[in-house]
């Protein structure tokens, strides 16, 4: 049983799990919904769609926030909430947060659902035939930048991509063009010239992992986005280039940070199979190691997507799952001059197969990209260097679009190499080189 479902248990009696579904999706055509399963879940008061439902129906002016009480049932302490249909909600979303989610959340795309449970039902529910497995739904977070500053862009290409070559594949023709990537983040500024053209589809997930519709005009509710999103397809601006794949589209959501962050980043992944992308660039994770997403990270793979995790900012000996999945390209941050960055995160598993993270490195210092509201800014992190790499498979997807993802993968691992003084356990294989994991991929 995962360590989180069992922890969640003995603290309130109850855990937020993720079914894995026996009948999995294929690339053609995604689950069918399971049989109801919501016999086996519950709504509680200790749950974290009750406070979220209570904290937004108070705010709104329909209930005076209720006292805590062990013996409230829980359903006696959302009804107000649920009956209250008269002022706006706090976000102004089609559906407000004084409405709680359904006890079971289906998403199709990946083969799985969400819900919460008492050890009864997770008992029973582990019986059924229609569930493969069930996971801990932990919170993950952003990975967030180390340093960000305001900077002005001059040079006509950003250090990194120069440094990993980047500009050899461009006078090819090669730019991205036809391969849909998906960028799980904090959004992105939609109106910022480098990425006007760039987004081709925009989703936003509210507080319960419900997708707002209809859509909002694409945005950032931080930084964090806009910036990577525009170091993976950033469109050049006066002729100066922050974008690694400045011809590839972004299907964009906003799954990060607040509220059930499991619902939003499923809700998030679920959408963006559904919309067809073939990579996957998430900057955001669990410190630590825990197997809870190891089975989404293979069914993103199952269909055919490339996933590209950061590992983390927590320096040597530390790392973030699922960035640290060996079913994951796992990326660190090297700086300007070579050296491994400090804060990169990396990890030796006592596992056969991919026993150390990161995958590789990249650009992850002083690395420019676009600020929302216009302009740009210079930012430091794992973050930073991710997207690099997705661009890059990006790159390489345009050369060859019937790749698959370990042949594409492959192509990126063996193009890389080490540096003088790298130390294997920081870097993994080194730095990728865009023109040799291009000759990797096509043969020639």
């Amino acid at each position: 049983m995962s360590t989180n479902i069992q922890q969640d248990l003995r603290a309130i009696g109850v855990a937020s799990v993720i079914v894995v579904l026996a009948k999995r999706p294929t690339a053609l055509a995604p689950a069918a919904q399971a049989s109801d399963l919501s016999r086996y879940f519950v709504s509680s008061e200790l749950g974290q769609e009750s406070a979220i439902v209570l904290e937004a129906t108070a705010r709104a002016g329909a209930v005076q926030p209720l006292p805590r009480s062990r013996g409230r049932d829980a359903e006696a302490m959302l009804r107000a909430a649920r009956e209250f249909r008269g002022r706006p909600a706090v976000r102004q979303a089609p559906i407000p947060e004084t409405e709680p989610p359904p006890l079971v959340r289906y998403y199709p795309h990946l083969g799985v659902a969400l819900g919460t449970v008492t050890r009864a039902g997770l008992a029973a529910l582990r019986k059924d035939e229609q569930v493969e497995d069930v996971l801990g739904a932990p919170q993950i977070s952003l990975i967030r930048p180390t340093r960000a500053s305001g900077v002005a862009l001059r040079a006509r290409a950003t250090w990194g991509i120069r440094r990993l070559v980047v500009p050899t594949l461009w006078e090819q023709g090669l730019t991205g063009k036809g391969v849909l990537v998906g960028h799980l983040d904090t959004g992105l500024d939609g109106t910022h010239p480098a990425l006007q053209t760039a987004i081709e589809s925009f989703a936003e997930f509210d507080r319960f992992g419900r997708q707002v519709v209809p859509a909002r005009s694409p945005h950032d509710t931080g930084e964090h986005g806009t910036h990577t999103a525009g170091t993976i397809a950033g469109r050049p601006h006066g002729n100066r280039h922050v974008g690694v794949a400045p011809g590839a589209g972004l299907a964009s959501a906003i799954v990060i940070e607040g509220g059930q962050v499991v619902a939003r980043v499923l809700g998030g992944m679920d959408w963006a199979v559904g919309q067809g992308v073939k990579i996957l660039n998430m900057s955001l994770g669990l410190r630590g190691w825990m197997t809870d997403f190891l089975p989404l990270t293979k069914i993103l793979r199952d269909r055919g997507i490339l996933p590209v995790f950061a590992v983390g900012n927590e320096g040597p000996g530390t790392s973030r799952s699922p960035g640290n999945y060996a079913d994951a390209l796992s990326v660190g941050g090297m700086d300007g001059s070579d050296f491994v960055y400090v804060d990169s995160s990396s990890q030796r598993f006592a596992r056969p197969v991919d026993p150390v993270v990161p995958d590789v490195v990249a650009p992850g210092v002083d690395v420019i990209s676009a600020r929302p509201g216009g302009g740009y800014q210079s930012m430091d992190g794992t973050s930073m260097a991710t997207p690099h790499v997705s661009g890059l498979a990006a790159l390489l997807l345009e050369a060859k679009p019937d790749a698959a993802v370990d042949e594409l993968e492959r192509a990126i691992l063996a193009s890389a190499s080490l540096e003088p003084g790298w130390p294997p356990d920081r870097v993994g294989r080194g730095l990728p080189d865009a023109r040799l994991a291009l000759e990797i991929l096509t043969g020639s």
